[in-house]
């Protein structure tokens, strides 16, 4: 069967050139984007932060202080046994899902209460676990958020 003159179609030349393209794009943008995870988890990490300080100031309006560190932020989801005990701790805590979240690499944040930054000092050590570090390791520390 012959092609009529106005049917139309890609040649193999044609589907070539641009799988060709698709690869090279490919390679350009798939590295770039794969920089990216330990962005998003500082970003997260940072926002974590915030959060629990809005939960931290929270409780300081309903009970007088902030926790202390050896109550820690467990004080936010459950009133605390040791130290000195809330006096209007709110009802279903001061965090939204009722447990204190891990940061983005799964590790507990810092809290230190009185902090040497603030009242509090609240952290998440990076992607090493460890305090100090460059790059993903870097710590994200409350009294550095803008």
């Amino acid at each position: 069967m012959r092609k009529k003159p106005d049917e139309r179609g890609f040649t193999l030349i044609e589907l070539m050139v641009v799988i060709v393209i698709l690869g090279i794009l490919a390679g350009l943008i798939i590295p770039r984007i794969m920089g990216r995870p330990d962005e998003a988890r500082q970003a997260k990490a940072r926002m974590q932060i915030e959060g629990m300080e809005t939960a931290l100031k929270l409780y300081k309006l309903d009970n007088g202080s902030y926790p202390t560190t050896e109550q820690g932020l467990q004080a936010l989801v459950e009133p605390p046994s040791v130290g000195q005990l809330a006096k209007n701790w709110r009802q279903g805590g001061y965090l939204e899902k009722s447990k204190v979240p891990k940061d983005p690499w799964d590790n507990d944040f810092v809290y230190i209460s009185p902090g040497a930054h603030g009242e509090f000092d609240l952290s998440s050590l990076g992607a090493d676990g460890e305090q100090g570090g460059e790059g993903k390791d870097k710590d994200i520390n409350s009294w550095e958020l803008e």
